[in-house]
């Protein structure tokens, strides 16, 4: 195993946890986002306030997005272990 295909995996593996977290984080920044606007509006200054908002919409990304994110996953995991006997041989 060359430190090239280490590293090439090191990519891919990163590369997918990127992609998998992506709608989860952009969900919890744009309802952080608008709930601060929100408090700032309205002088409200509940550090609670935000926490079950971003808690629901990144429920409802992963209830919308988990079926594509296990698909991806399980693409990816394939493809790793079936590129084993290139990367050992």
């Amino acid at each position: 195993m060359t430190p090239g295909i280490v590293m090439d995996i090191g990519r891919q593996a990163i590369e997918a946890a990127l992609v998998l977290a992506g709608p989860l984080l952009i969900a919890a920044l744009a309802v952080g986002l608008i709930v601060s606007i929100f408090q700032a509006a309205t002088s409200i200054n509940e550090a609670t306030l935000q926490f079950v908002p971003k808690l629901v919409a990144v429920f409802l990304v992963l209830i919308l997005f988990g079926p594509w994110m296990l698909q991806y996953m399980v693409d990816f995991i394939q493809r790793l272990y079936g590129s084993i006997p290139q990367i050992v041989g």
